[in-house]
């Protein structure tokens, strides 16, 4: 497996992300890896849009056996559950954050991220993540979510700044943007 910092890496992410157990990370890979497997082969070459700039990584996924896609055979949750992982992997590769806690209903969020190794006594360090994901055929829905997903962070009850995160897995694309810089 290539370790550059051009490849996204799946393998560990519960190391890296300490609001995941070994086993949620896992199912979270495994969803990620059914929802690209429905559109491409791995490798696959994700385009990250963040702060008006464009770059590219690699991310390696097992490819699902029917095993695996007969457990995620429901799209919408398995889409839900596969933007968690990709969407963790992208904010941590280009923003150096990591998932440290699931956020609370209500809050805009999916996730409270804050940079590796901080200590959360509370959540004061905290940036609350907002995730979507769509095997949507093109970069339009992507943009939608983009809007959709800032503006349900918006109205979330808490005061903590927020990101939001829309992966497409057909289009392979990953945008990225802060509260207040749509």
């Amino acid at each position: 497996m290539d370790d550059s910092p051009t490849t996204l890496k799946f393998e560990k992410l519960h190391e890296r992300h300490t609001g995941l157990t070994p086993a949620l990370a896992e199912s979270y890979v495994e969803a990620a890896s059914v929802c690209f497997a429905r559109h491409h082969k791995t490798p696959v070459t994700l385009s990250l849009n963040h702060k008006d700039e464009n770059s590219s990584r690699i991310l390696h996924f097992v490819m699902p056996d029917d095993r695996v896609r007969n457990a995620y055979a429901n799209a919408i949750d398995t889409t839900e559950t596969g933007t968690y992982a990709v969407s963790l992997v992208v904010i941590e590769a280009v923003m150096g954050l990591v998932g440290v806690r699931r956020a609370e209903t209500l809050t805009g969020a999916d996730w409270y991220i804050a940079p590796e190794g901080v200590e959360i006594m509370d959540l004061e360090n905290c940036i609350r993540l907002e995730v979507s994901g769509t095997s949507a055929p093109n970069t339009s829905e992507i943009n939608r979510r983009l809007r959709d997903k800032i503006a349900q962070a918006a109205r979330g009850e808490s005061n903590l700044p927020a990101i939001a995160s829309v992966v497409g897995f057909q289009v392979l694309q990953v945008a990225i943007s802060p509260l207040g810089e749509e």
